[in-house]
């Protein structure tokens, strides 16, 4: 687990790379990887990397790595978790290695096979590398979107990052907000690929690489989750059969990821994900299990006696920690870490519980992503409901639901039920494809309207946010409507806000995290799985329950999804009211003009008063202002430059 950086000059033959911008982007990253760092610079190309060590902790692993011949050079961001398979392969090949590292690995693989090596790979990663006979730059990106990647590619010079931070460092990048950006970022509290924040920088997709030789980068994909043909479940015998599979599978996938030469502990909120990669991890380790668990003061939005029942079932041991009402001083590291505005709140408790398992660990697992292959979030079964309610659903929405909405209580816990009805009835006279995703916005388009200014109204236009989530459902590989919801929030809130809040989390903090339901060859088996398997009525992830039955205790498999959330709704009418008031309200935010000032206090206003709960709303506009302020308001300041190694100058 690293951060890489690099710089390809396009501006003529004799172009040469700044040394110096590439020791502002390694500094950038020094958090990334706080174990070793080295650059390669030769003409017209320069390449960064920050190591942090897990593999082969020996030099041999240190980056950039080049082939025999100097002809290719990598930095490597990720792990492959089959390199052991594919390095005796690769032996019985007659190649022959000088480290014990995946890296090297991945090295003689894409010298072999070129872009096809990524169809062997089995793992997270971002990766570039430098083919100095052809002088042309590959990068690619894992499935799923684990790792990160930025590029800006502009006359003359193409430059990419793990971090957007690092690419600040270039003064040729304008530091100027993307409008449309901003638009989908207040829908979706995170910008969605391949957009930035910032105009003029990229994101490369999660499953595609890129080749850049000419004057424009060449875009591929080159893998996809497909839901069809679907695995026989007609008799007992058959279910019977897709449980034990599934449990062989899931088991695989943990211990891929249990391969570590450093100390190796796990998250643990209680919730059936995070508990069935424990108890996996227990069954399989000669060790008691490392467990990290975060709470908070607030009664209902606390998991840790959840999380400490299950850490006492397997013996871990088990570190906790409750976040205060402090939450105002964390901010500014929050947003300078995440580099573009991100407004999922969930991510305060897990950079908090990073920072506080990398005391212990230097590798922790996680149960991000089940959700999104069997079937866990609620709007799941709002979407199943209103399906059966068929007419009705068009019959009682509309004016009708709009009336029920506005008289109906506004609570503030994390399971509101006046809420999730509020929301149901909101989206039930709409079509499918328009309900899920008015159900994944957090800002629809009528509500965003009401607060732009003019000015800022006529820079988005018709941009309509909905359309990226309706988009990508009807690309969906799927004949039923659950499995392309699905497949949507695989493609859309899986890389664009789940993974980004998980990477940038952990390695502010150095700590590597692994998610054994991210594992490509589980997701396609479960893929398969019929729909009626995994959502049955109300029971979310019925299937994978099931198979892990012998597992884990009944309370657990029953246990409500909480979500992480901390809780903001209080904060916003307690320690959080005057900042809020302060950020969203006061002289620099309205200098902007993009928000009509009336309209954000009247937001303010009625969730102080308790007339309504905006805490999500509000949450994401200060997270926007305070973005504002650290990366467009202040001048860069330039990063001290070290002297680093530089290879093969």
């Amino acid at each position: 687990m690293c951060g890489i950086a690099g710089v390809l000059s396009q501006g003529g033959a004799g172009a040469a790379v700044d040394r110096g911008l590439l020791l502002r982007m390694s500094r950038a990253l020094a958090h990334r990887g706080p174990d070793a760092a080295g650059i390669y610079l030769r003409g017209r190309i320069g390449l960064v990397h920050r190591r942090l060590s897990i593999l082969d902790l020996s030099p041999a692993g240190h980056q950039p790595m080049a082939n025999d011949d100097d002809s290719l050079l990598i930095v490597f961001n990720g792990e492959i978790y089959n390199f052991r398979e594919l390095r005796s392969d690769l032996e019985r090949d007659g190649c022959k290695f000088r480290s014990h590292t995946d890296t090297e690995v991945l090295l003689r693989l894409y010298e072999r096979l070129g872009p096809a090596c990524l169809e062997r790979l089995r793992g997270m990663f971002a990766f570039a590398v430098w083919d100095a006979r052809r002088q042309e730059l590959f990068l690619a990106r894992d499935r799923l979107g684990v790792k990160p990647l930025y590029f800006a590619h502009r006359p003359g010079r193409f430059t990419f990052a793990s971090e957007v931070r690092a690419l600040l460092q270039d003064p040729g990048i304008e530091r100027r907000a993307d409008p449309a950006a901003i638009h989908h970022y207040l829908s979706f509290q995170a910008v969605p690929s391949p957009l930035c924040a910032f105009a003029g920088v990229q994101k490369l997709p999660a499953a595609h690489y890129m080749i850049v030789r000419g004057a424009e980068p060449e875009l591929h994909r080159y893998w996809r989750l497909r839901y069809r043909p679907k695995l026989a479940a007609a008799t007992r015998a058959g279910v019977l059969a897709i449980e034990e599979e599934l449990r062989a599978r899931f088991e695989e996938a943990v211990r891929y990821r249990l391969v570590s030469d450093v100390p190796l502990g796990a998250f643990l909120s209680g919730g059936i994900d995070s508990s069935a990669v424990v108890a996996v991890m227990s069954r399989l380790s000669s060790l008691p299990v490392r467990t990290f668990s975060i709470g908070f003061e607030e009664h209902a939005y606390d998991e840790l006696p959840a999380a400490r029942a299950v850490a006492r079932r397997f013996g871990t041991q088990h570190v906790e920690f409750r976040v205060r009402t402090d939450v105002l001083a964390l901010l500014p590291a929050l947003v300078r870490a995440y580099g573009e505005p991100f407004a999922d709140a969930s991510a305060i408790p897990t950079y908090v519980l990073a920072r506080l398992a990398r005391q212990h660990v230097t590798v922790a697992l996680n149960g991000d992503g089940g959700d999104e292959s069997f079937a866990g979030y609620d709007r799941y079964v709002a979407n199943a409901l209103a399906a059966r309610l068929g007419g009705l659903a068009r019959l009682v929405g509309g004016r009708v639901a709009g009336r029920l909405v506005r008289a109906l209580p506004h609570g503030l816990g994390p399971r509101d039920t006046g809420w999730r009805l509020k929301r149901f009835l909101d989206r039930l006279g709409q079509t499918p494809e328009e309900r899920n995703a008015g159900w994944m916005m957090q800002l629809d388009g009528p509500e965003k309207s009401r607060l732009y200014s003019p000015a800022f109204a006529s820079q988005v236009g018709a941009l309509d946010s909905r359309e990226l989530v309706v988009a990508r459902l009807r690309e969906a590989e799927a004949d039923d409507f659950l499995d392309a919801c699905l497949s949507t929030d695989v493609v859309t809130y899986l890389p664009d806000t789940l993974l980004v809040k998980a990477d940038i989390a952990t390695m502010a903090h150095a700590l590597e995290a692994r998610s054994p339901f991210l594992d490509h060859v589980l997701m396609e088996f479960a893929a398969r799985i019929p729909p009626r398997l995994k959502l049955r009525g109300r029971t979310t992830k019925w299937i994978f329950k099931q198979a892990l039955s012998d597992e884990l205790e009944p309370a657990t498999r029953r246990r409500a999804k909480m979500g992480f959330n901390p809780p903001v709704a209080l904060w916003l009418r307690g320690v959080l009211r005057e900042p809020a008031y302060d950020l969203l309200l006061g002289e620099r935010a309205r200098a902007r003009g993009t928000f009509e000032p009336r309209a954000l206090e009247r937001l303010l206003d009625e969730h102080w008063s308790g007339r309504w709960n905006w805490s999500t709303q509000i949450w994401t506009l200060m997270m926007l202002e305070l973005w504002h302020r650290e990366f467009l308001d202040r001048a860069p300041e330039p990063d001290p430059v070290e002297a680093e190694p530089v290879a093969a100058a």
